[in-house]
């Protein structure tokens, strides 16, 4: 205890003197010290993150929905809204039903479907006698003719009713309910396209809406963009296809697009980034910092902002050893608010300092001052 209070004191003395702020840093001296003496230091240490592969600065980034992955679910026809059966942000599935609709048109459309349906019986019925007719010798062609003609003319008008009411909401299933037993109904059920989140509902249960109205905005969230605004000197060095990662979030994925204008106040370009990899874990218009990939050969490792010191403009880590620390140079490869990337050659089974680190480099210039 005593050899640790004696060792804290002789370093203080030792910086308020200025004798150690102004002795120059070199990388490869070794500080010997026990791990007693380190935990009473303060000192703590961790392994040495994974190797990574992008680097560069943490730069400011909004989360955006891709523009395919919007869907706007809108009224096939007018009526009134009889119940919303979702929520804003629920979960939904493909054909789940969203709402119910009430509406007097469907009625109309269902009606010219079953006229037709029976004009296209009543064609294909005298089609097939007059055809009959026409191989016995009774009837002219002229009259097999015109009948194959109706009967064209019959089957074309039931298609567009069909169509009708398919783009009315009509299931296949009910469209069959409806030839067979002519029961009407006027109830849309509206429901969802795809898989993806009701972000927005647009309409209440009662209200009386018109045909094309908006009812609901759906999105699939995976995957997601990211709008990067890089600085104009980083973007030379970008290729599509570079590798994204948000680390405060665990998300990652490739650049798509590099634009090619430039914000004219800050010098910016906006990169687009899909997201892939834990997207997930990200919400539309969150805004994040995301970390851009350096197209290089060194090995990349991320570390706590904590663990780097610096000299003028040089950073270094301390890298434990058997009988200490060693003072390894690094260079930045970006930064964000917890960590940042470190270009150096590792083996990637060392261990670092992550606390106590002024300390040890107070310790360091002592040793390059000759004072050990």
């Amino acid at each position: 205890m005593r050899k640790a209070q004696y060792l804290r004191a002789s370093l203080g003395a030792l910086l308020l003197c200025g004798f150690i702020v102004a002795t120059p840093l070199q990388a490869g001296d070794e500080i010997k010290l026990s791990p007693a003496q380190a935990k009473a230091m303060g000192v703590a240490t961790a392994p040495l993150a994974s190797t990574v592969t992008t680097g560069g600065k943490g730069l400011p980034a909004r989360v955006v929905i891709p523009n395919h992955q919007l869907h706007i679910v809108s009224a096939p026809l007018a009526g009134m809204v009889e119940t919303i059966l979702v929520s804003p942000n629920q979960v939904v599935k493909k054909g789940q039903v969203l709402a119910r609709l009430q509406s007097p048109g469907l009625v109309e459309i269902q009606r010219g479907f079953l006229q037709a349906a029976t004009q296209e019986q009543l064609a294909r019925e005298s089609l097939s006698r007059d055809e009959k007719l026409f191989k016995e010798g009774i009837v002219a062609e002229s009259r097999y003719l015109a009948a194959k003609g109706r009967h064209v003319e019959a089957v074309a008008a039931l298609s567009e009713r069909r169509q009708a009411l398919a783009l009315a909401g009509l299931s296949s299933a009910a469209l069959q309910r409806l030839e067979k037993s002519h029961a009407m109904f006027s109830t849309i059920e509206i429901t969802a396209p795809v898989n993806g989140v009701a972000l927005e509902l647009m309409a209440v249960p009662g209200q009386r809406i018109e045909a094309a109205m908006p009812l609901a905005k759906l999105a699939q969230i995976v995957p997601l963009w990211l709008d990067i605004q890089a600085p104009l000197a980083q973007v030379a060095g970008l290729k599509a296809g570079g590798a994204v990662s948000v680390p405060a979030y665990q998300a990652s994925g490739k650049v798509a697009q590099i634009g090619r204008g430039v914000e004219e106040g800050s010098q910016t370009v906006t990169v687009r980034a899909e997201i892939r990899q834990g997207a997930e874990n990200l919400r539309p218009g969150q805004f994040v910092e995301a970390v851009l990939a350096v197209d290089s050969d060194d090995k990349h490792w991320h570390v706590p902002n904590s663990a780097l010191v610096r000299q003028r403009e040089q950073a270094y880590v301390f890298v434990q050893t058997t009988t200490g620390f060693l003072a390894k140079s690094v260079k930045l490869g970006g930064e964000t608010a917890g960590n940042s990337v470190v270009i150096a050659e590792f083996k990637g089974d060392e261990r670092i300092a992550v606390s106590g680190t002024v300390s040890l480099k107070a310790m360091w210039q002592g040793l390059a001052a000759g004072g050990e």
